[in-house]
């Protein structure tokens, strides 16, 4: 059976979408795509740039596979938030759903 081409732009990198609770709704939220990588990601979840990130997602068109990344993004994030002391409002219930529960964030 001979393959098609795929329609799908090909990337060679990793692509992390967030799946946004607005309070009226559930959106992925349109990302810029430089700022799509896993490091932005990150960052921008610690500034709080998304309201109540719900899920999180990677992709790879190149490689043809995708995965939910919510448990591995929220163990990044619980260490970072144990580094910097505190952990911003809008990451609570995320990593609620998404941590390890043997890991504590140990606030001064």
């Amino acid at each position: 059976m001979r393959s098609s081409p795929s329609i799908v732009p090909g990337s060679d990198r990793d692509i992390y979408l967030v799946l946004d609770d607005f309070g009226l709704g559930r959106a992925w939220t349109e990302t810029d795509e430089e700022h799509t990588d896993r490091e932005t990601l990150l960052r921008h979840l610690m500034e709080g740039q998304y309201s109540n990130p719900v899920r999180v997602v990677s992709f790879n068109t190149s490689e043809g596979w995708s995965r939910d990344a919510s448990e591995e993004i929220a163990d990044e994030l619980q260490q970072r938030c144990a580094a910097r002391g505190d952990v911003p409002p809008s990451l609570e219930a995320f990593l609620d759903a998404h941590g390890r529960p043997d890991v504590q964030l140990i606030l001064l």
